[in-house]
């Protein structure tokens, strides 16, 4: 609607300030961010040069949090010089200096990048406007592609796979860029391509851990399928074994090098094809292209040739000079393989769960399920293993876990690569992970789930558990698994549908503050009253209607009312708010908002939205119709069209709606209105009822039209100041864009000056960052359980309505764990937005008393938990660093797990901001350290 109004008042184009460049990006950013899909291109950006964007379109912001474009956290935006326009975009600094030509894959980026520290990813929109305003290059697109174990999230594949190709008996060998979602055909006719072969000739092998790990045969499995992943750790390369057949015997050129020096060992034997009896198809339509790569030079594996004999690089462990303490089990450090702090981190809280460490120094090979589909054929469980017994074991210097990211990167490669990663994403994948590996149940039965109906609680919550456990069972279930009672009402019918379900961890939010402070200016839509400002009290997560709402008493809107909501950007309407599920949490500090009053019993209605213009400085031509500006606030109304409109008819509303800024005919400089008493900001409610004749609108003068345009369909401006009765042709849609050009004589009449200052949604005073009020974990649990409605895209099918509503949601705690693992919910973001929550949340070490939130009320004993374990986050998105408190029981002492390095901490240090997931045990008779460190166990009833 903007847009329209702009076809129609303006020509040409200017330089944008730095506030409109700001705005546009951030629009187009959010639109495009909404539509991304598999198959999108993304750009990397260097920091360096979008943070000096950031700086220069910020200068005269006071907040730049507000709408995403950020600064960085070691960024200080209140600096005394202003920032210069930024030159052209260089993004030499994420290329190899050799890189100088483009080669047909694209110029090849530096290995160890890191998003947020330097390159930030742009959908092709925002990156093509800020090329046009600024140009520049090198061009470095990437795709989105579908990742993860469902295959349903999107993720930017900024380090397509780097294969090494190996052809043994040409001795010849390359490296390629390919991206994971490529077939194995396609690498087969790449391979064919490269070494100047025909496809009878070749058959393709998984070279994974330097032997013939898989044969590589359906073509029109992805690479991704076929567990061909990145592989981050230094020195270790994503290896293809290309075989040359001899097409005459059907021998297998140099096969028998391989077997000499032992790369195809006797225990690999059995699960090898013969090598004549390959017989490999085509598939695929890409063409074969060599990148360079800076790297591949310096790779101990390609400094001598394969035919001697190609060595391992994997180590079990590393000989780095740095030892822990190691005179007793569980203090054995994790190298960092370049950015796996969040894995060593998880990875350290899990090892030192006291059920975990037992069971994994067990023989628990015993209980591995090799047939299920949703599990790892075991290789994750022998992983994790192997690894707890490295760590358990006394006397160890630190351990390089590359073998067990190894497996993690080729069953989940959302964590492949060198980027930083969520340490309680990879704890989720993890603990689902091994559950599914070591599942006692090798066929789970079909179980349909019966809803209450009125039962009794503790008898529908013994059927779902039963119904679960019949399902799922495992040490994982045994240790970390609960139950909570989920209770969902229908809106519409009320409906009650209570179901038991398990759950993993709880996932807490951090809400320091509940309520926010939104300011509104209300508009009438008769000419009864002037516009009044209202600042009023929603809550922080609600919606539109809680706002709407709120105003509603404010404003004493009449029940023959309803209020429209609309953001106003640029003097003209931005959107219309019409669905009152909106989260208030979209509208910003620095939004302005406007409430339309409109009737609502108007049948057969259409909106008309009336814009305002006045003439730019040093305009003098009042026909030009690109010296006229949109300014003020806009206004809307409604006007009634079951006869037909015509340009009288619009006339007359518009005088409607203006009527309260006539000025006195006696030449005083107030309006007739100034008799009402004046409405303020925070308290102010004005009734249109309660108007008194000394207060009433003066009656228009409606023998002068006003100088009106309609902007119909065609963005055609259509002069509505003739004196016509035609009907004119009503717009398709239900509202009409009507502007008003501000003359000086009409100046004279009206006066405007209420509509010049729209206020913002929050204009308070700009405070320091400081450290928040402590926020108890008790009242984040609080906040978790308590009844709220379901988001729109996650409403529930009613059985007795047959339709889908917007039911409310209540969560109770039915069963607890021996392990109860709680996430802090600190991070928020998208590719734009990135925000971390500081808040300091006070979570109790000892005596964690969660009797109370317990609904299950037959179960009599105390719900006592400790801490014993906790991840904490430090730094900004991105870009952070991860560590692990833990308590070894035995000791009663608390250590800080920072990668390879070890140290004792106090227990009164174990609080910080920086908790991110804790670990709490249930406390059982004779539990050292049950009560402030002593042993205290005697004081509770045995459960």
């Amino acid at each position: 609607m903007a847009a329209d109004v702009l076809m129609c008042s303006s020509s040409g184009s200017t330089e944008l300030t730095p506030e409109e460049e700001r705005v546009l990006i951030r629009d187009i950013a959010l639109a495009s961010e909404s539509n991304t899909r598999e198959g999108d291109t993304f750009y990397l950006l260097t920091q360096r040069w979008w943070q000096h964007w950031i700086e220069y379109v910020n200068q005269d912001q006071s907040n730049n949090m507000n709408d995403g474009l950020s600064l960085p956290e070691n960024c200080d935006s209140a600096g005394s010089i202003t920032p210069k326009r930024p030159s052209v975009i260089d993004n030499s600094d994420l290329i190899y200096d050799s890189a100088s030509e483009e080669s047909s894959a694209g110029f090849e980026i530096h290995d160890t990048l890191l998003e947020g520290r330097d390159y930030v990813l742009l959908p092709y929109e925002v990156w093509n406007q800020l090329y046009v305003w600024y140009g520049g290059g090198p061009t470095l697109p990437r795709k989105v592609i579908s990742s993860g174990l469902s295959q349903t999230e999107l993720a930017v594949e900024v380090y397509p796979l780097r294969l090494h190709l190996l052809a043994i008996s040409k001795g010849d060998r390359t490296t390629i860029r390919i991206s994971k979602k490529e077939t194995v055909g396609d690498l087969h006719r790449r391979a064919c391509e490269i070494f100047y072969l025909e496809s009878e000739q070749v058959c393709i092998w998984d070279y994974y851990g330097h032997r013939k790990h898989a044969l590589m045969n359906d073509m029109n499995r992805t690479l991704d399928d076929a567990n061909i992943q990145m592989d981050q750790d230094v020195g270790t390369n994503i290896l293809i074994l290309v075989e040359i057949i001899n097409t005459t015997n059907g021998s297998v050129l140099g096969g028998s090098m391989i077997q000499r020096n032992g790369f195809l060992g006797k225990e690999n034997a059995s699960v090898v094809a013969e090598p004549s009896k390959l017989n490999p198809s085509i598939a695929g339509n890409l063409s074969a292209s060599k990148v360079s790569s800076r790297s591949y030079s310096t790779d101990p594996a390609q400094s001598q040739s394969l035919t001697p004999g190609v060595r391992d690089l994997e180590s079990t462990s590393s000989v780095s000079g740095v030892s822990t303490r190691g005179s007793s089990g569980g203090l054995t450090g994790l190298l960092n393989l370049g950015n796996t702090c969040f894995m060593n981190s998880a990875i350290q809280c899990l090892v030192h769960t006291p059920e975990f460490a037992k069971y994994f120094r067990e023989d628990y090979h015993q209980e591995i399920n090799w047939q299920n589909p949703l599990g790892m054929v075991g290789e994750l469980a022998m992983a994790f293993g192997e690894l707890l017994r490295k760590l358990w074991a006394p006397g160890r210097t630190a351990i390089a876990p590359r073998p067990f990211k190894a497996k993690l990167a080729r069953f989940a490669p959302q964590f492949s690569g060198y980027n930083q990663h969520d340490s309680q994403e990879l704890l989720a994948f993890l603990l689902d992970g091994l559950h599914e590996d070591l599942n006692r149940v090798k066929h789970k039965p079909y179980i349909k789930s019966r809803d209450a109906d009125g039962r009794p609680d503790e008898e529908v919550a013994d059927e779902y558990w039963a119904n679960h456990i019949a399902r799922n069972d495992s040490i994982i279930v045994d240790v970390c698994q609960g139950q909570y009672k989920s209770t969902l009402v229908c809106p519409v019918c009320n409906k009650i549908s209570v179901t038991f379900d398990p759950f993993m961890y709880l996932s807490l939010p951090l809400q320091s503050t509940t309520t926010r402070t939104m300011t509104v200016t209300v508009f009438s839509y008769d000419g009864t009253a002037l516009p009044s400002t209202h600042t009023v009290t929603v809550p922080k997560q609600g919606r539109c209607r809680d706002l709407i709402q709120a105003l509603s008493v404010a404003c004493s809107l009449h029940h023959t009312e309803k209020l429209l909501l609309a953001e106003v950007r640029n003097h003209q309407i931005q959107r219309m708010m019409d669905d009152t599920l909106i989260l208030l949490s979209t509208i910003k500090d620095d939004d302005h908002l406007a409430a339309y009053k409109v009737s609502k019993f108007e049948k057969n209605g259409i909106y008309l939205q009336l814009v305002h213009r006045c003439r730019g400085q040093g305009a003098s031509d009042v026909h030009n119709a690109s010296e006229w500006k949109p300014c003020g606030t806009p206004l809307v109304s409604v006007i009634s069209s079951n006869d037909g409109i015509k340009r009288a008819d619009i006339q007359a509303t518009v005088k409607g709606m203006l009527s309260p800024m006539l000025k006195n005919k006696a030449g005083q400089g107030g309006t007739a209105l100034d008799r009402c008493s004046e409405t303020n900001a925070g308290n102010a409610q004005t009734d249109s009822s309660v108007m008194s004749k000394d207060c009433s609108s003066p009656k228009a003068d409606m023998s002068s039209s006003l100088p009106l345009q309609w902007v119909d369909d065609n963005n055609k401006c259509i002069d509505l100041s003739a004196r016509d009765e035609r009907v004119i042709r009503l717009p398709s849609s239900s509202s009409m864009l009507v502007a008003i050009n501000w003359s000086d004589e009409l100046l004279k009449k009206y006066d405007t000056q209420c509509l010049e200052n729209l206020p913002e949604v929050f204009n308070g005073p700009v405070t320091k960052k400081a450290r928040s009020e402590p926020l108890s974990l008790y009242t984040c649990l609080e906040a978790f359980l308590r009844e709220e409605p379901l988001v729109p895209e996650d409403m529930w099918y009613c059985p007795q309505c047959k339709e889908r509503r917007q039911a409310s949601k209540k969560l109770d705690l039915w069963r607890l764990p021996e392990v109860l693992v709680i996430h802090l919910k600190r991070f928020s973001y998208s590719r734009s937005m990135k925000h971390k929550l500081e808040t300091f949340v006070n979570f109790p070490i000892h005596d964690f008393d969660l009797t109370n939130y317990v609904a299950n009320k037959n179960n009599s004993r105390r719900q006592l938990y400790e801490l014993y374990a906790l991840t904490n986050h430090y730094g900004g998105m991105g870009s952070g660093h991860y560590t692990a408190y833990i308590k070894l029981l035995d000791e009663n002492r608390w250590y800080n797990f920072d990668d390879s390095h070890i140290s004792t901490i106090n227990e009164d240090d174990v609080k910080s901001a920086a908790a991110y997931v804790l670990f709490y045990r249930r406390v059982k008779i004779g539990d050292p350290s049950v009560s402030n460190g002593t042993r205290s166990g005697g004081n509770y009833n045995e459960p």
